[in-house]
């Protein structure tokens, strides 16, 4: 039971002071890991060469390798929520302080401002990749499943806010980009 505190707080020390990315945390773990005698230096450095191949972040793979190594299952449950605590709980305390922020009546007037802009990045995109592929530019020729697609989903777009109020939520639209793109090329 008292490895399982020793990780907790060891992983829970990397967590809250470590800045700079996970390449800045192996100093600080490797501190951690030998100071409580877990792991010999080289077995560290073999952790790390694994925790740089597997998928996700090194810093969470590391801990979650070291708990396991301490005390199996629970040992990698406990160091891997010690280690992602203090970020979890820094993000809890932005998404406080923005939901207040996005009541002030200055954050509102640049929310509402950028809105336009970036639907106008978002359509000007979309228009260089149609007119990329058509023939009116010198060496483009003309495609028609593009144009039909973005066709299409116009019209399901335009069409569901003349139905609906608040129209088609983002996730359908773009279920349905995805269902009419495997339609179309996948045919």
């Amino acid at each position: 039971m008292m490895i399982l505190l020793d990780l907790f707080l060891g992983f829970l020390r990397v967590g809250c002071f470590a800045f700079g990315g996970a390449y800045g945390a192996i100093p600080l773990i490797r501190e951690v890991i030998l100071s409580y005698g877990w792991m010999e230096d080289e077995m560290i450095t073999y952790m790390i060469a694994v925790s740089e191949s597997t998928p996700g972040p090194i810093m969470v793979n590391m801990a979650t390798y070291a708990g396991s190594c301490q005390a199996g299952l629970p040992g990698a449950l406990i160091a891997t929520a010690a280690v992602v605590l203090p970020s979890f709980l820094i993000i809890l305390l932005i998404t406080a302080v923005m939901h207040t922020a996005l009541k002030n009546r200055y954050i509102q007037a640049v929310l509402r401002g950028l809105k336009p802009c970036i639907i106008g990045i978002v359509l000007a995109t979309g228009i260089y990749m149609i007119m990329k592929n058509t023939a009116a530019v010198p060496g483009g020729t003309f495609m028609p499943r593009p144009v039909l697609i973005t066709v299409f989903l116009a019209i399901v777009y335009f069409g569901s806010r003349k139905i609906r109020r608040g129209g088609i939520s983002p996730i359908l639209l773009i279920c349905i980009s995805a269902a009419a793109g495997i339609l179309t090329y996948g045919l």
